[in-house]
């Protein structure tokens, strides 16, 4: 059996930064990188300057700066001599990042690791469009009209409306509104939300906006916490780190959901805990209807299930399980490397009880979900810390 290194060990997040995620500005990524990991190092250790020196590797997930990103940025904290690692993940990158980070500090080989999340949106090139091996579909079908035509097949199955699945994002822009950090930060009414159709049941607003934007977590070992007085309660755990990619299809299947399945499965096994669990999660919704799909298929509900729920309040701040209440990639956004480590920014707010007007009660158990071209799916849990 594979050993589970968080259990041994362990990894806690001490520290956690934001820049705004917005649209694309004058600022260079530096500057917004820099925002991002001097909130993380003054919230963990509480003056950025003095801690950073205690950081023992970085690791930066971005999926479209290019290459070697990292050293002119962290060189404005001082010429440490740190470990710099960078990973590209597609969307997954900055969950890509923090996995490492909790690796590095899991497997004994660190005690303060950082895990940077950061992007702006310069030009796209996916390296599958230079492999030689055309796609059936030849590029032709966009995001967007991906997950259109999922949402068309799932609302004749379940016999869900148009309505049902903008509510998703009602819910999302209502939670983003009140969220200094995020791309959206307007209450949106349905009759708002459902203007300006893209495809099928899609329309502007129920689609991510991708921008720019930074998010930084500081990740630690007990011995660190204990060696620099940090307050345990302040310091969620990581219980739970999985990273896996797409496996064998049936025909016609939903290669996200279904990865989503085989992710959650073994990340709750890992944690030892079940989705009845958890109180807080942030979930891939890049459309809105990705959260009803990933809802059910993480075990949330049953099939068909996620969008009467969601009518009764159970996804809410307050319900059952506030699901994505930093806003998630609807309000929130999506500038790429950051989303899964500001997603972890969020969870780690919530458990410590400091998110404000976002704030789900008594939260205890966290889940952090993201996708990404490939396909990949990261997910981590975290649980409050311990006084």
């Amino acid at each position: 059996m594979t050993r589970n290194l968080l259990a041994d060990r362990g990894a806690y997040v001490v520290g956690i930064g934001l820049h705004r995620y917005q649209r694309r500005s004058d600022k260079s990524y530096v500057e917004l990188g820099l925002e991002a990991v001097r909130a993380a190092l003054g919230d963990a250790f509480g003056d950025p300057v003095e801690a950073w020196p205690n950081v023992e590797v970085a690791i930066t997930g971005t999926a479209l700066l290019g290459m070697a990103p990292s050293r002119v940025m962290l060189a404005r904290l001082g010429a440490s001599g740190l470990a710099i690692h960078q990973v590209e993940n597609a969307s997954a990158s900055g969950s890509t990042a923090v996995a490492q980070a909790a690796l590095s500090v899991s497997s004994g080989q660190t005690d303060v690791a950082l895990a940077v999340g950061l992007d702006k949106p310069e030009a796209w090139r996916v390296a599958a469009s230079s492999a030689g091996i055309p796609s059936l579909e030849g590029g032709l079908v966009a995001p967007f009209t991906h997950f259109a035509l999922l949402a068309s097949r799932y609302q004749r199955e379940f016999g869900v409306s148009d309505e049902e699945i903008a509510r998703v994002a009602f819910k999302n822009h209502r939670n983003g509104a009140k969220n200094p950090y995020a791309h959206r930060q307007k209450e949106r009414t349905i009759e708002e939300i459902m203007q300006d159709p893209i495809s099928g049941s899609l329309t502007r607003l129920q689609c991510c906006p991708v921008g720019e934007g930074a998010a930084a977590v500081v990740v630690a070992s007990a011995d660190a916490i204990e060696k620099f007085g940090l307050d345990p309660a302040r310091c969620p755990r990581i219980i739970g780190s999985v990273s896996r990619s797409q496996g064998f299809l049936e025909p016609g299947a939903d290669a996200d959901s279904a990865l989503t399945v085989d992710t959650a499965r073994r990340v709750f096994e890992q944690a030892r805990v079940g989705p009845s669990d958890i109180d807080v999660l942030e979930v891939h919704d890049a459309f809105s209807v990705e959260e009803l799909f990933y809802l059910e298929a993480m075990g949330f509900c049953g099939s068909g299930e996620a969008a009467r729920l969601l009518a009764e309040g159970a996804w809410d701040i307050g319900g059952r399980c506030a699901v994505s209440p930093s806003g998630g990639l609807l309000s929130m956004g999506h500038p790429l490397g950051p989303t899964g480590t500001g997603q972890i920014v969020e969870i780690a707010r919530q458990l410590r009880g400091e998110a404000g007007p976002r704030q789900q009660p008594e939260a205890r158990y966290g889940v952090a979900h993201m996708v990404g071209l490939g396909a990949v799916c990261v997910m981590h849990i975290l649980e409050r810390g311990q006084p």
